[in-house]
Parts: C-alpha cells; structure tokens; sequence
C-alpha cells in the first residue's frame, strides 16, 4: 500500500460551488461484516487501487494505514493510496478536488459538509450495499439528505473541553467539572494563569472560532449563529460580549496572543498547541481525545463544554465514510466500508479513533477491551445527552462563511486590525453573499 502523505495545500471553500459531477449507477447489497457474502471483493478480478481520504491524530493515521494493511490481506486484489493530514487545509483541498472531479473513491466527510456535496451531486447515493441494521436510526439519519443515504457515520462524538489534568494538580487549583458555567470558565483561566510562566497561557482564543461561538450563543437561549434553514442569525449583544472577553482575557494573558494562537495545528504532535504545552485547555470533541493521550498518555481529561442558561453541547456524528460520486470504484468502496464499521478486526484495530462505535454489536464487543482513555468518550457523551443541544449539521451554502469569512473577521480583531464593533458589521455585510 502505498504510505504516503499527500501536500494539502491551503485554497478558497469557494471552489464548492463549482458545478457537481453526476451520481453512479445503482448498488448491491453485501451481508454484515463486510467479508462474507458474494465472494471477497476481487479475489478473482483485477487489481484495484482505492483512493481514500481523511484527516485526524497520527492515532488515527496510524490505526486507518494498518486497518488497510488487514483489508489488503483479506482481499489481495485491493491497494489503497491514502491522503492524510491534520484538519487544516482539508477541507480547501477536498473541495478543490471535488469540482475538479478528482475527489478520492472514499471520502472522510464532516457532517457540516454533507449538503453541500449531496445538493452537488458530488456523493454516491449510499442506500444499498452496505450493512446498517446495527446502527442507531437517528445517527444514522444524520447521513441522510433529501432522504437519501449519502454518509455513513463512523463514531457517535461530543463537543467537550480537553485540559491538563497533571498541571492543573500541580498548580493546586480546583480541576473544572461537568456542568460548569461559562463564568467559572473564564474565572479558571485568571485563577491559572496566576500560577503560570509569562510565556505560558491557560485557554486558547476563540474569537474566529465558529463552533465555539455556537456554543456560547447556543448557550444563551440565542440559537445558532447560521439557522439550519440558513438564516443569519448571530446575536449583535452576544457577539459583541463573547469577542470583548476574550480581548481582555488576551490582554490579561489568559489567551496567547495573536502571533501564538494563529499558529496552533490542531491534533498535531507538535503544533498543537497544547500538545506542546504553550496552554492548558482547548475545546475538543470526544473523537479527538485519543489522539492528545496518544502524545501525552495519562496526562489530559475531558469535561463538558461550559454553560450559561442553557447547556452548550451536542451530539453529533464524530465524522463520515462517504463515496466519491465520480469513483469507478464505487462497490469496492462500499464493501470496504461495511467491513470498517461491522467487522471486529477493523474494530480490534480502529478502537476509538473515530469516536464511540456505531455498530452496538462492535461496541459491545470492544467496551471490555477499552483503555480508560476510550473510556473518558463515553462518559461524555453520556455527560452532555441529558440536555445536549439539537445538532445543527449546518446549512447548505453556509460552509465559506462559517469556516473562512467567520474567521477571518475575528482574527482581524485579534491582531487588532478592527474593533468588536466593526467585526460585527462585517459579519453581517458578508452574510448577504450568502442569503
């Protein structure tokens, strides 16, 4: 298998509305496991090379390339050529492909990507071929649009917050809890930051960052910033306060500055920034948790995203296998993700690494093999489900907005090339484009 990490180069989301490719012809059914049924895919016809991609941890590099390695051995005739990096860039890049029709056979999709390439007609409808009877009909109805299967869910995920738990013991202040409030968040990050080196911060600066404004809006009876119908709906007064905290807590200290946190690379070994102990928390999803233990093993915990009158969490598939519309491939690329999801090899191999198991069946099988780290997953799921906020996948022609223009604007704030005020104004001034 050819093991090598493509360039992923940073390019325009715009390239999304390029004109869709058309979808393949219809599919057949295979039986569970993704081994069994008509004969192993390709034992006796020639040889296919996969095209797959994916971001995430080297956790989850290294568990997919030897999840490879075992479905070469099971079926000699079937080579895959992975692209893999970390999450930045990616999505540029898989949308540039895309409307080149050159995306990869399969496809690791992000839930808040899945109308835009289903209205494109750049996914392979899903509906057949692949063993979904042992996954939760709610999760996966989330890889659904316009009624038809075009994703298939890889892990049940949580938003949640990742910190230090050894150096907040050192430091000798009260660790954060589940159920915490956004007030006892930000008085965690002064309280640190006390106790801490000058070059060393408590919290990352979420001023550009989409999602954790979501959650703090969200948790402010507010709703989501971008409807699920798309609509523009960020809340001036809630803006305008979230933004104002965290240029005074990068003033105080508590957040890196600008030069620092626009430099984090999220998940990487080295470039995270908490990975390489420049601050002590980052908002994180469940999924993502064994990746930070796989660096640092026993030294990270996880709680519930803060809250404010209402909670500021949800749950949502961790991620997606989904089939390039364009692939010639496209039964081969169906039985090797059936095999994935149902198949206790791939799990024995896979673990955790793309959040909590779908098929009840596997979870079943792998909870007694689960480190305490996989464990930490489950419990926040199990944390944030009693009042998880609904999730919203985003709406379709949304994407540059909530990925780029979002975060342009707010790191202009950070640098301190515009005011709160101004960066609102943008906000909506840009949002025209999109309505």
């Amino acid at each position: 298998m050819k093991k090598q990490m493509q360039s992923w180069g940073l390019m325009s989301l715009a390239a999304l509305i390029a004109v869709g490719v058309s979808g393949c012809g219809a599919a057949t059914d295979s039986k569970p496991g993704g081994s069994t049924g008509a004969a192993p895919a390709g034992t006796d016809s020639k040889p296919i090379k996969l095209r797959i991609v994916w971001w995430g941890s080297q956790a989850r590099h290294d568990a997919t390339l030897k999840a490879l390695d075992a479905y070469t051995k099971k079926h000699p005739n079937i080579t895959f050529e992975p692209e893999f990096s970390g999450f930045d860039g990616y999505a540029d890049k898989l949308a540039t492909q895309a409307a080149a029709k050159n995306a990869p056979d399969i496809i690791q999709m992000d839930p808040a990507w899945l109308a835009e390439y289903a209205g494109r007609n750049q996914l392979a409808d899903l509906s057949k071929g692949i063993e979904t009877g042992d996954v939760d009909k709610s999760l996966l109805d989330s890889g659904k649009y316009k009624d038809k299967l075009y994703a298939i869910p890889l892990g049940n995920n949580a938003t949640g917050m990742v910190f230090n738990k050894n150096t907040v013991d050192k430091l000798g202040i009260k660790p954060p809890a589940n159920g915490w409030t956004w007030e006892q968040y930000f008085q965690f990050g002064k309280d640190a930051k006390a106790k801490l080196d000058k070059d060393k911060y408590v919290l990352m600066d979420y001023t550009s960052d989409y999602t954790m404004y979501s959650a703090y809006q969200i948790s402010q009876g507010k709703g989501y910033p971008i409807t699920a119908d798309g609509k523009f709906n960020i809340d001036k007064e809630t803006y305008l306060s979230y933004v104002n905290k965290y240029t005074e807590l990068r003033k105080e200290g508590v957040v890196p500055p600008a030069e620092i946190a626009s430099t984090d690379k999220e998940s990487d070994a080295k470039l995270d920034l908490m990975n390489n102990d420049t601050v002590l928390m980052k908002r994180s999803f469940a999924a993502l948790f064994p990746g930070y233990d796989g660096v640092k093993p026993d030294t990270y915990t996880l709680v519930t995203q803060p809250k404010g009158t209402q909670s500021s969490g949800w749950l949502k598939p961790s991620m997606f296998w989904s089939i390039s519309a364009d692939s010639k491939y496209v039964e081969e690329s169906k039985k090797f993700i059936d095999w994935f999801i149902n198949d206790k090899e791939a799990a024995d191999i896979l673990t955790t690494t793309r959040g909590v198991p779908v098929s009840k069946k596997i979870l079943d099988y792998l909870t007694p093999k689960l480190t305490a780290a996989d464990k930490l997953q489950i419990e926040l799921i199990k944390s944030v489900s009693p009042d998880a906020q609904p999730f919203n996948p985003g709406a379709k022609g949304w994407s540059n907005y909530t990925a780029k223009d979002f975060k342009d604007i707010g790191e202009k704030v950070m640098f301190g090339k515009t005011t709160p005020e101004a960066a609102y104004d943008e906000l909506v001034k840009k949002a025209k484009d999109y309505q």
